[in-house]
């Protein structure tokens, strides 16, 4: 396995970090569906809607792609690129679902592309 990464290499990494976030929002679509009141149990089985589902099945497959790039890509240059998602996830929640924005969590995502600039760069 060669030390830098190929474009392929770096594509695929950066649709697996995107699509990890996509599911994250899929996620947060699915809690908002959940029920706020009711026992436990109601709460508990109400988190199993249609975009749960969704997000588990999208999980599973990123699983599989996952490993597959692992195949051809040291983990060690790999590994990086999921803190992307660390930095896209916060970013569309602010767009989708209008979360805050704090000054805190812009200097956090800046810190996080600055590590993966020069840890994968």
């Amino acid at each position: 396995m060669s030390e830098r990464l190929s474009l392929t290499q770096i594509l695929l990494l950066l649709g697996y970090a995107v699509s990890m976030a996509g599911g994250q929002l899929i996620f947060k679509l699915a809690a908002d569906r959940a029920p706020a009141v009711g026992s436990l149990t109601d709460r508990v089985f109400g988190l199993v809607n249609a975009y749960f589902v969704v997000a588990v099945v999208l999980y599973g497959l990123l699983s599989v792609l996952w490993v597959w790039i692992l195949t051809f890509t040291p983990l060690s240059r790999a590994y990086p690129f999921v803190a992307l998602a660390f930095a896209i996830t916060p970013a569309l929640g602010i767009l989708v679902f209008a979360e805050p924005l704090s000054t805190r969590l812009m200097i956090g995502i800046a810190l996080i592309l600055g590590g993966l600039f020069f840890v994968a760069g």
